[in-house]
C-alpha cells in the first residue's frame, strides 16, 4: 500500500511542478483562453474527486485527499471564472453619464 501512496504523491509533485512550469511561461494575452482550459480541466477533476471521495472501497486517505481535491478543484473553477469576468469588463466600452 505504501508504494501506491508514494507513486501517487510523486505523480501529484512533478503534475505540480509542471503545471506552474507552464502557466509562468504563458503571455498574459492568452491569460483568458488558459484559464477557460483550466477550468475545463478542474471540473474534470471535480468528478474524478467525487467518485474517489464517494467510492465505498477506496481508503480512508483516498476519501481525505479526494475531498480536498473537491474544495480545491470548486474554488479554482469559480476564481476562474470570476477572474475572466473581470478581465473582459476591463474591455467593455464605458457607457458616457
Amino acid at each position: 500500500m505504501s508504494t501506491e501512496i508514494e507513486l501517487s504523491i510523486y505523480v501529484f509533485l512533478l503534475a505540480a511542478f509542471l503545471g506552474l512550469e507552464l502557466v509562468h511561461k504563458v503571455s498574459p494575452l492568452l491569460h483568458t483562453p488558459l484559464m477557460s482550459l483550466t477550468n475545463a480541466i478542474s471540473a474534470i477533476s471535480v468528478v474524478g474527486a467525487i467518485l474517489v471521495t464517494g467510492a465505498g472501497e477506496s481508503p480512508q486517505f483516498s476519501k481525505i485527499l479526494g475531498a480536498i481535491a473537491v474544495v480545491a478543484s470548486t474554488i479554482n473553477i469559480v476564481s476562474g471564472f470570476l477572474i475572466t469576468d473581470r478581465m473582459l469588463k476591463m474591455f467593455r466600452k464605458k457607457e458616457p453619464k
